[in-house]
């Protein structure tokens, strides 16, 4: 998977990130940092992509 592809997150993960994007450019803040900035606190959040596999769910 190339840098910067999204396709491993689900769409959850996706409206949850271009929430977080939006409310940065609110801020002031560059549509490229705040895409950033989103995918990083999404991926703090969550972990990254999807998971599979068993025992993922309780695993924090």
């Amino acid at each position: 998977m190339p840098q910067g592809d999204k396709s491993a997150y689900t769409d959850k993960q996706k409206r949850k990130a271009q929430h977080i994007e939006e409310g940065y450019e609110k801020k002031g803040v560059s549509q490229e940092e705040a895409e950033k900035r989103a995918w990083a606190t999404v991926n703090k959040q969550d972990g990254g992509g999807k998971k599979s596999g068993s025992g993922r769910a309780g695993s924090k």
